[in-house]
């Protein structure tokens, strides 16, 4: 890792956005953003570096190529096993990899180990224990098949792969020891599913970190890069889920919000309430777009001791490509007449995927013609909602030490860390994560051990008394 270095040239992985909007002719290609698909991704020069070179390179395709090693590198936090994901991805490549035959090989293992496990030669039950991780493992593998999902023959099965993963994340969390505890946080008219952390020990007042997903992430992305490390070292932690995830998104069809100050606030308002959790000491860290959620919360929200943006991001909407947006204006219906009469009808399959995962997180009618099969026919109002996610005029207002990541190679918002180092007016500090220790890429996939070190290690100097 190393502090205030140039941005390195990006490179096109899963959470890629809409790119390349030829003027007049409606082709799309994807390109550097938010999502987590890709597709044409041009070759990079004979001089430039690969991103994920050697073992890193298990599909061609770089958007299949970081879900997997998303996944990979979970098998350090007991979130994944090694021999699992490689051998599904033996499986899609010989199948022939796609995000169909990705999703349905990722889904296909998740139902085999949120099965319960076989009976030991007694004939008693497997240990709780076993079950426990088995579920962890089963749920990390239906999250990859999930975001996948509107790309295959049923894409009507979205909600079904979600809570086939919730389920198996419910389990492993009622096994651990001690359970985490469940509530049911209101917020509007509705409740965030909240799931508190403890480290086992005596009941006393703690350091709290409030773990925050970002656009696509699902909450063993949560345990990976938060849960573990902050149990570790004896502190409490916090997975939710906010509007335009998890439950919220999947099965109440509430997208995101602008002002997620509104959301983070109930949280802290729980946790206050809790005799184990120093309320002097209550962190929030955000992983991806959560980097840009959790700020935007710190400006308004000012019972936060620290802030974590993992990485820095200012303007989602600018993870989408300038001809994109360029057709984005204050006209509603002439937005959407140029979108469903020039954009739509040059859709490859593939691209379709990348429009209706891209915006279903933002609007809830996008999300139910995604999982009709159809790309959406209104992008004007979801395009309104990720704009209005910039958080440049507020990021002045975060009073709590903040730590913003960067990544070489940050493919979804290449320079976006460090115009937000530059904004920041508290006591802060930069810190890009390199290839030097395999640490490159959106998120640290190969290296989450590293990358929790790197946040707790600052977290722990931050919030000691």
């Amino acid at each position: 890792m190393t502090a205030r270095t140039p941005n390195q040239p990006s490179a096109l992985t899963r959470r890629a956005a809409l790119t390349g909007l030829a003027a007049g002719a409606g082709a799309l290609a994807v390109g550097a953003g938010t999502a987590r698909t890709s597709v044409a991704a041009p070759k990079p020069s004979a001089a430039a570096p690969d991103p994920a070179p050697g073992a890193m390179k298990l599909f061609d395709d770089p958007g299949l190529n970081f879900a997997a090693l998303l996944a990979l590198g979970a098998a350090g936090m007991r979130a994944s096993e090694v021999g699992e994901v490689l051998t599904a991805v033996n499986a899609i490549n010989t199948a022939g990899p796609s995000e169909q035959t990705f999703s349905h090989t990722f889904r296909a293992w998740g139902d085999r180990l949120a099965a319960p496990p076989a009976a030991g030669r007694s004939g008693h039950e497997a240990p709780s224990q076993t079950r426990r991780f088995r579920s962890l493992r089963a749920a990390q593998y239906y999250a990859q098949s999930l975001f996948y999902v509107l790309a295959t023959d049923r894409p009507g099965d979205e909600k079904a792969v979600y809570q086939a993963g919730r389920d198996a994340w419910d389990t492993f969390t009622r096994l651990c020891s001690p359970a985490a505890v469940r509530a049911q946080v209101p917020y509007g008219t509705t409740r965030l599913p909240v799931w508190f952390f403890r480290p086992d020990g005596p009941a006393e007042a703690r350091p709290t970190v409030i773990l925050t997903n970002g656009s696509d992430g699902q909450n063993v992305d949560m345990w990976t890069y938060g849960v573990a490390a902050a149990l570790d070292r004896g502190w409490n932690a916090v997975v939710y889920d906010g509007p335009g995830q998890g439950q919220l998104l999947f099965v109440e069809e509430i997208p995101f919000t602008t002002r997620w100050e509104t959301v983070v606030g109930p949280v802290i308002d729980w946790l206050d309430r809790r005799e184990d959790v120093d309320s002097s000491r209550i962190a929030i860290t955000g992983l991806s777009m959560g980097g840009n959620l959790v700020a935007r919360a710190a400006a308004f929200e000012h019972r936060l001791a620290a802030v974590v943006c993992e990485p820095g991001c200012v303007s989602p909407w600018l993870g989408f490509d300038q001809e994109l947006r360029e057709i984005i204006t204050s006209d509603k219906e002439e937005t959407n007449r140029i979108w469903n009469e020039e954009v739509v009808p040059q859709l490859t399959p593939q691209l379709a995927f990348t429009v209706k995962k891209r915006f279903e997180i933002f609007d809830a009618q996008a999300l139910r013609q995604a999982r009709q099969g159809t790309v959406l026919t209104d992008v004007w109002t979801p395009s309104q909602v990720a704009m209005g996610l910039d958080i440049t005029k507020v990021v002045a207002k975060i009073k709590a030490p903040t730590l913003v990541l960067d990544y070489d190679f940050e493919q979804f918002y290449p320079g976006q860390p460090q115009q937000m180092y530059d904004l920041l007016r508290t006591r802060r500090e930069y810190v890009k994560l390199t290839e030097a220790t395999g640490a490159q890429l959106h998120c640290s996939p190969m290296a989450p051990q590293q990358h929790c070190d790197v946040v707790f290690d600052w977290l722990a100097d931050v919030l000691r008394r």
